[in-house]
């Protein structure tokens, strides 16, 4: 049974309701019974205590009562897109070992032994797999307590009402859609999903919506498209990627009425760790601005961590202490350890706190590529292309992108006498993964790029843009 005090409360206590692609609303009413005849369903088959269980996702409200039927049946809910590539799908049944999956309230048995008991679940409610930086998906345990109580602060911050009208073209496996979609609901807001995004798609929810929850890329998008028609618009919610000088004064020349609030955080501290608020947009331009409520930070002055000198605005790794981070990633004490220095975690973002006490990101030591906001390890493209018969080496890095904030690009070298064309290589990889981790670009080349050291050097992937004209481009 689910335990007192967990998130499930948001369910029994809404009132707002949720719409999704298609014109079909659906009641808080309507929710609760969904969820409730899935915590049945699952019970029955015996699902134990804290057992993981895979959640498919496609951003309809089923979704939403999915979540709450496998919390209500004591459960700890995986999410996955429906349309997941079966590389993804297979490594997170694999470090899960999960043996149910739920979409649109069916339960599919997916094996007959249940997992081994985790104590590391023990109030869990979510594992939310993000990509790391060796290539390997890492699930990040967060538990009901703290993902409830960042809710609690986010609405201390944000002050969603039951009038809102709250428009979210985010997908529910990222924590940043989740807690949007989470959040709505607990403040009986009209939540409205938005299952794939396009401009047009996206314009014909903004008329009467107040709320807005998006990334920047595709707030870029949206403004390339023309004028944006949102006179209600009072709200927008944007993270996962710097906003930019060009779309912020563009998102205020034409809704100057829209509040922008630039949100930074990561899954593993419960996201949202820092905001630019609307009131410091102008003075903060350029900054992630302040800790939002109950986060602590440093900025590190260990050398080896990307320190730069002594004083109020030398740059070093961002530390974040937060009472709404995870449990730790699942399965893994050793990685967990090491992602922690005296109990802050280490973002792996280098920083800077300016004289105007506002916060700016400056480098990353990590290697994540941030495509859109979608966070992509270049380990893991890398070992995909290798896997292609054709090639002998990979090497892929971000480049600089007005649109994405941040392409893929991937260099890559060929095995002596084989062949294959960027568009083949492109091509492979979108069978085998998912379709924001292909690279938009593949440089064939004689050698990869390197360092003074000799060694690979990613960096050097940005020389081949620039020196050559892309081949393969997506298109996207």
């Amino acid at each position: 049974m689910a335990k007192p005090g967990t998130l499930c409360r948001i369910l029994d206590e809404a009132a707002g309701t949720v719409a999704e692609d298609g014109g079909a609303s659906h009641t808080a009413d309507a929710l609760r019974l969904a969820a409730s005849d899935l915590a049945a369903k699952l019970r029955a088959d015996g699902l134990a205590p804290d057992e993981p269980v895979i959640v498919a996702l496609a951003n309809r409200a089923a979704d939403l009562a999915s979540f709450f039927g496998v919390w209500q049946a004591g459960g700890v809910a995986v999410p996955l897109h429906a349309g997941a590539a079966e590389m993804t799908r297979a490594t997170i049944l694999e470090e899960t070992g999960a043996r149910f999956l739920v979409a649109d309230g069916t339960v599919a048995r997916l094996a007959a032994p249940p997992p081994p008991a985790r104590p590391q679940l023990d109030g869990a409610a979510l594992i939310v797999f993000t990509s790391g930086s060796t290539g390997k998906p890492k699930g990040v345990v967060l538990a009901h307590d703290r993902f409830a109580g960042k809710l609690d602060a986010l609405q201390d911050l944000l002050a969603l009402t039951p009038n809102d009208k709250v428009v979210l073209p985010l997908q529910l496996i990222f924590i940043f859609g989740l807690w949007v979609a989470l959040l709505s609901l607990k403040t009986g807001a009209r939540l409205e999903l938005v299952g794939k995004f396009t401009p047009a798609g996206l314009k014909a929810h903004l008329p009467d919506a107040t709320v807005l929850a998006t990334v920047p890329s595709m707030l870029r998008t949206l403004f390339g498209e023309g004028e944006v028609a949102a006179p209600q618009l009072r709200t927008i919610l944007t993270g996962g990627e710097g906003l930019g000088t060009h779309l912020a004064g563009a998102i205020a020349t034409q809704l100057p009425s829209a509040g922008v609030f630039d949100l930074y955080g990561l899954t593993e501290t419960g996201s949202c760790d820092f905001c630019l608020r609307p009131a410091d947009a102008e003075t903060g331009r350029g900054s992630i601005g302040r800790p939002t409520p109950g986060i602590d930070y440093l900025i590190s002055d260990d050398p080896a961590a990307g320190a730069t000198g002594a004083g109020p605005d030398a740059a070093g790794e961002l530390l974040i202490r937060t009472p709404f981070g995870m449990i730790g990633y699942l399965d893994n004490p050793d990685l967990t350890q090491t992602a922690f220095r005296d109990g802050f975690f280490r973002t792996g973002d280098v920083a800077r706190r300016r004289p105007d006490g506002c916060v700016e990101i400056v480098g990353r030591i990590k290697e994540i590529v941030s495509r859109g906001g979608n966070k992509i390890a270049p380990a893991e493209i890398e070992t995909v292309l290798c896997a292609h018969p054709a090639v002998a080496q990979a090497l892929a890095a971000g480049v600089p992108d007005p649109r994405l904030g941040e392409a893929l690009h991937a260099a890559v070298v060929l095995r002596t006498g084989s062949g294959a064309s960027a568009d083949e290589l492109r091509a492979w990889c979108a069978a085998r993964i998912e379709r924001f981790k292909v690279p938009d670009a593949i440089h064939v080349v004689a050698a990869l790029p390197t360092g003074p050291t000799g060694k690979a050097y990613r960096p050097g992937i940005r020389a081949l843009a620039d020196a050559a004209v892309p081949t393969g481009t997506q298109g996207r």
